[in-house]
């Protein structure tokens, strides 16, 4: 039945998303008062030679570049991926590789596509031991899992395998933007659906997820407006024991949709309260796919749908 009135009645589902935000915002004022938002990451000023990385443009295999790409920085080498395709909304999204020394002037890989065997954008990686795992969205929003030992060849492991706290699979339909931690043994799947919530899944190997807080979404649109609408995952952080949600939200009061840039903290990845301060990134300039970079002395904030901009700590 949950699954009819989704796909039948949209509206009312997300008005019901907005409702249990009220009470969750409600049974939470106790906890938001321990969590601390330090200016490390939440002040940024744009970098003045914005945009620092954009898609080769027409006559090229990345006429565009969209969605979440992602930034991984090992030692002082920094990889960056990113999604590339004709312009076209059916056009196959490729995966693009290039890397930095300075996670400002960047070099694209002579193999580029690096990857253009299935679909594959909005995607993350995590490096555990020697593998990366790139965590993806594929054709029609569906999350996938690949691999690669040297950042650059990718074997596609297949979709992931999400299941309700019941163990049984989660409805049918999108479930896209997976953002994934590892901790203590446990891989945690972040996603959403249709961008009307966030949900969290855990994992001990990586082949069956689990859905935890009783397949209740971890985080919600609104009550403000800058996030209202819809909402997704970009990257989670611990920074001083305490967990660091930066996700990206819109009002979708026009269209295109103007999306945000936006924190938000937690003690337990359940129990999530937005930084009072939000957005981090006017709605008026479009910028989302936000990602905290640590540079060794600081943290920056890039920004990566429809190109890569960098925002520099805000002096004090």
């Amino acid at each position: 039945m949950a699954k009819i009135v989704l796909k039948a009645c949209p509206e009312l589902f997300h008005r019901c998303l907005l409702l249990l935000s009220f009470i969750l915002c409600v049974s939470n004022t106790a906890s938001a008062e321990d969590l601390v938002f330090p200016k490390v990451l939440t002040h940024f000023v744009p970098y003045q030679n914005n945009p620092i990385f954009e898609a080769e443009g027409p006559g090229h295999w990345d006429v565009k570049i969209r969605e979440r790409g992602w930034i991984l920085k090992e030692g002082n080498f920094y990889h960056m991926w990113f999604t590339g395709y004709d312009g076209t909304r059916a056009g196959l999204k490729m995966l693009g590789y290039a890397y930095s020394c300075d996670g400002i002037h960047w070099t694209r890989s002579p193999c580029n596509p690096i990857y253009k065997d299935h679909w594959v954008e909005d995607m993350m990686v995590v490096k555990q031991g020697n593998i990366y795992h790139m965590f993806a969205e594929g054709k029609h929003d569906i999350a996938q899992h690949l691999t690669s030992t040297d950042a650059i060849n990718w074997k596609r492991v297949g979709p992931l395998d999400v299941r309700l706290a019941n163990g049984s699979p989660i409805p049918a339909g999108p479930y896209g933007t997976p953002t994934v931690w590892y901790e203590d043994g446990y891989w945690y799947l972040f996603y959403e659906r249709r961008d009307a919530g966030i949900w969290l899944a855990r994992s001990p190997d990586l082949k069956v997820w689990t859905n935890l807080n009783e397949d209740r979404p971890v985080l919600i649109p609104g009550p403000n407006a800058y996030d209202q609408k819809m909402i997704a995952t970009n990257q989670i952080l611990k920074y001083q024991g305490v967990y660091y949600m930066i996700y990206h939200g819109t009002a979708a009061a026009q269209k295109p949709s103007l999306w945000t840039t936006n924190i938000a903290a937690s003690k337990d990845l359940i129990h999530w309260v937005k930084y009072s301060g939000n957005p981090l990134t006017p709605s008026s300039a479009n910028q989302s796919s936000g990602l905290l970079i640590p540079d060794g002395k600081r943290f920056r904030l890039y920004t990566m749908h429809n190109q890569v901009d960098l925002h520099l700590p805000q002096k004090r």
